[in-house]
């Protein structure tokens, strides 16, 4: 049996240039860091002693003969890229799917490394964010950018470069205080709204020609907001996060709506100095940056939604648990 985990990421600046069709031309770079909130993948052999072959529960349950007969995407082309059969396979996470924090590649990452953990096999992390990547973009043939398997894989706090070449993973250096007081000034609120970001991703893609100025001024963000994280104006952060925004919001309307706007509106006239809708948009989680004393205020203004607590966390997916086994099918071993 294998117990793997990924964590979910927060996005703060440069979403968007995480696109092929964007920073190959271009270049790209993400600000980003993933938080202590993960999902879970339990996977084992199944054994031959029941009516189906594989055993698949998340939000749904798949008892099938076959791997074509699965409907869930991810896990289907998982198994069969890497030739997985007779699997009973669990997905659990600590907050809910399609909301903005990049759960469904936290997921794709998870798989992967307990497909590889129960062949014996060691996958690094670049292996695991360009496999899922491969997966999610490719196989699923889900439009998207390519920043969240990333981030699934490696953990921490990052500046995310992309080019033509591949990418590179640069941890933002700071000091753990700020870093602390960074995390003390954000604020996390659930929506209630769940949606499929590739569809809103499909429409990021049509708009990356019109609106190609806007994304070359939300990659120069990204330098401006990591100066102001090194050089300590941790208020100028907030402030570029409500800019962003509202540059992403230019780039693709499907983001926002009246309900998304009202309570944005509601938090900055309550103290919060900054703001973004995580992910691509139309639901999910409001993130806010508010100084200490005006707090208070904004929770108080945001009463009807639900805060999550958070920390940011740095230690990528990791395999929670390994009991290694042999899979005894027809008569042979296969490790």
């Amino acid at each position: 049996m294998i117990i793997t985990q990924a964590p979910f990421r927060m996005s703060f600046f440069g979403g968007g240039t995480d696109f092929p069709g964007f920073y190959e031309k271009h270049g790209g770079k993400v600000l980003s860091t993933t938080i202590d909130k993960y999902c879970y993948v339990n996977v084992r052999h199944l054994p031959p002693f029941f009516e189906y072959t594989n055993n698949i529960t998340y939000s749904l349950r798949e008892q099938v003969n076959s791997v074509e007969e699965i409907k869930h995407p991810a896990i289907r082309e998982a198994m069969k890229f890497l030739d997985m059969h007779d699997l009973s396979l669990s997905y659990d996470a600590d907050l809910p799917a399609r909301t903005g924090l990049g759960t469904s590649s936290a997921f794709a990452v998870a798989l992967l490394m307990g497909f590889y953990a129960l062949k014996g096999k060691y996958a690094d992390k670049r292996r695991l964010a360009e496999e899922a990547i491969y997966l999610e973009r490719e196989l699923c043939r889900e439009s998207g950018g390519v920043q969240d398997q990333i981030a699934a894989a490696y953990g921490g706090f990052n500046r995310i470069d992309f080019s033509a070449e591949g990418f590179q993973v640069n941890p933002v250096v700071i000091s753990n205080e700020k870093k602390e007081c960074l995390n003390d000034n954000l604020l996390l609120f659930f929506t209630g709204v769940s949606r499929f970001s590739s569809q809103i991703q499909e429409k990021h893609e049509q708009a990356l020609r019109s609106k190609e100025e806007q994304l070359l001024e939300m990659l120069a963000l990204v330098d401006e907001a990591e100066a102001a994280l090194v050089g300590g104006d941790l208020d100028e952060f907030g402030r570029l996060l409500d800019y962003t925004w509202r540059l992403k919001r230019g780039v693709n309307a499907a983001v926002s709506n009246d309900t998304i706007d009202s309570i944005y509106n509601a938090a900055r006239e309550a103290g919060a100095l900054g703001g973004k809708l995580l992910g691509a948009g139309g639901g999910g989680f409001l993130l806010f940056y508010v100084q200490p004393d005006r707090q208070a205020d904004v929770r108080k203004a945001l009463e009807q939604l639900k805060e999550i607590p958070f920390k940011f966390e740095s230690g990528g997916a990791r395999v929670l648990y390994y009991l290694p086994e042999d899979f005894i099918k027809g008569g042979g071993k296969v490790c």
